[in-house]
């Protein structure tokens, strides 16, 4: 029990320590938050938990191809957020959108037989 929490706070710590450093410098913040540093937290829980090496380059792979389509919140929601919608209905289009792209790509890639 006290490793899965140990978990969350860490996790949580990460995300505070992001948005608090992006309220000083919106480069720092950007910067940070753009390193894939959750993601590598996640492959750094998975492998201590299972030591399963297998596992670790599935879930890199899924990583690297969802990427692609997760760029679509950070194309529309400044584009929305400029035409002058509020901040939590371009929010919702985007992560409407971006869920829309996830789904795209994960057909895409089982069409080329892709898949993790």
């Amino acid at each position: 029990m006290w490793y899965y929490i140990i978990k969350v706070i860490v996790s949580a710590l990460l995300i505070v320590a992001i948005s608090e450093i992006a309220k000083r410098s919106s480069l720092l913040g950007a910067v940070l938050a753009s390193v894939p540093l959750v993601s590598v937290i996640a492959m750094i829980w998975l492998y201590h938990e299972t030591g399963d090496t297998a596992r670790i380059i599935s879930l890199a792979s899924g990583i690297f191809w969802l990427v692609i389509p997760s760029l679509a919140l950070f194309i529309t929601l400044p584009v929305l957020l400029k035409i002058g919608l509020g901040f939590y209905l371009s929010l919702s289009i985007s992560i409407t959108l971006t869920v829309l792209c996830y789904f795209t790509m994960i057909f895409v890639l089982n069409h080329f037989g892709i898949q993790f």
